[in-house]
């Protein structure tokens, strides 16, 4: 579990805002217009400070004060690795690359198509492309929508989709996979090697017998033989995984909680915690969820929810006029006690309004979307490969 902090409880009832379509002007971009009418994006360039980092693109403080995210997608595995080791918070970046109007425009057919076998026959990719053309759309759709229920349904159509073009190009994929040697295997995915954890002789001569019949029932497309094969390969890996990255003990994780809890509430927690800890580690995620939920809403009891001033100060970075400010502290202070009194209905109605005069803010200063094509990090440039 991820500690919690006193405001937790707050930013878990705050309705998301969809994502607001950008146009390349407004990030201020250099386009042209040709004569048949359709712009064109010329790459620029943008230097500023890392904000944010999340594995796979990075959150920016441009030197003209706008805020960007940059995505690492033309990157290859093996680069966006490496960059993980040097890429620290409050270092300057300079980027090229170019603007796109959405996070699922951050992957394109071309780059889909480059990771499928090149036997899938020209009917085939047609068929794909139209798909992926569709899985693109109910994305950006499924994100934009302030409706629950709609949302959930066009994820929905979404996965659906998905699995679909999978079954297309699965045959295809299976006949031409070369399964990466045991060794490799183990290191890459895992990251173990010999200058960290030993595994013992036995056990390791187990996981190489598991992991070979795990490729041949993956071979044969025995899906549900194959899941319950690996399930065997991580239950004989757990305790060296352990070992390699020890689990947080409960002690630790609550010493940094730093709340008052009676001894009798530490106890439930303690307990409900270590059995989540377990079902994560037996991917029993349906439970694991159980278990989060029901650990954080007796730990959110004993948490002081912050003032609006420091939800406000934590949360953006933005400021608010005198009148929206005063609007919006007394929705607040009304969805505080609201919640006390667990009337759900009547808070998500007022976070709706809180959200309904915080979104031309958060328009003004929403992220703009690069596609980086190329990087460069403490004088190393980084190109796609």
């Amino acid at each position: 579990m991820k500690k919690t902090s006193k405001k937790s409880w707050i930013i878990a009832s705050a309705l998301t805002i969809g994502m607001a379509v950008l146009t390349p002007l407004q990030a201020g971009a250099t386009s042209v217009e040709p004569t048949n009418g359709v712009t064109v994006q010329i790459q620029q360039q943008i230097t500023g400070t890392i904000k944010s980092f999340n594995g796979v693109g990075v959150g920016i403080k441009g030197r003209d004060g706008k805020n960007y995210y940059v995505s690492f997608s033309k990157f290859s595995d093996e680069q966006v690795k490496q960059m993980r080791k040097i890429i620290v918070e409050g270092q300057e970046i300079t980027v090229e690359g170019g603007v796109v109007e959405h996070y699922a425009d951050f992957y394109t057919f071309e780059d889909y198509k480059k990771e499928l076998p090149k036997n899938i026959p020209n009917e085939e990719l047609k068929k794909l492309e139209k798909m992926f053309s569709e899985v693109k759309k109910l994305e950006k759709e499924a994100s934009k929508t302030k409706d629950k229920k709609e949302s959930e349904k066009k994820y929905e159509e979404f996965y659906k989709l998905q699995e679909e073009m999978f079954q297309i190009t699965k045959p295809y994929i299976l006949a031409n996979w070369q399964p990466q040697p045991f060794n490799v295997f183990l290191e890459y995915y895992y990251e173990f090697s010999e200058n960290n954890i030993v595994i013992a002789e036995n056990d390791k001569k187990k996981l190489k017998d598991i992991y070979e019949e795990w490729v041949k029932l993956e071979k044969d497309g025995q899906e549900e033989k194959s899941e319950e094969k690996m399930k065997e390969f991580k239950k004989v890996l757990r305790p060296y995984l352990d070992e390699l990255n020890p689990p947080e003990t409960f002690e630790k994780y609550i010493e940094g909680v730093n709340l008052e809890i009676s001894a009798k509430d530490l106890a439930k927690l303690k307990a409900i915690y270590e059995d989540s800890q377990k079902a994560e580690r037996d991917e029993n995620y349906e439970l694991y969820n159980k278990l989060s939920l029901e650990f954080y809403n007796i730990l959110n009891q004993f948490i002081i929810p912050p003032t609006f001033e420091e939800y406000m100060s934590s949360r953006y970075e933005f400021k608010v006029n005198k009148a929206d400010s005063k609007q919006l502290k007394q929705l607040y202070e009304e969805i505080l006690k609201l919640d006390e009194k667990e009337d759900s209905t009547k808070v998500e109605e007022k976070w709706g309004a809180f959200d309904n005069i915080l979104e031309p803010y958060l328009e003004a200063n929403k992220e703009i979307l690069i596609s980086a094509s190329k990087l460069t990090i403490n004088g190393q440039e980084y190109l796609p490969r």
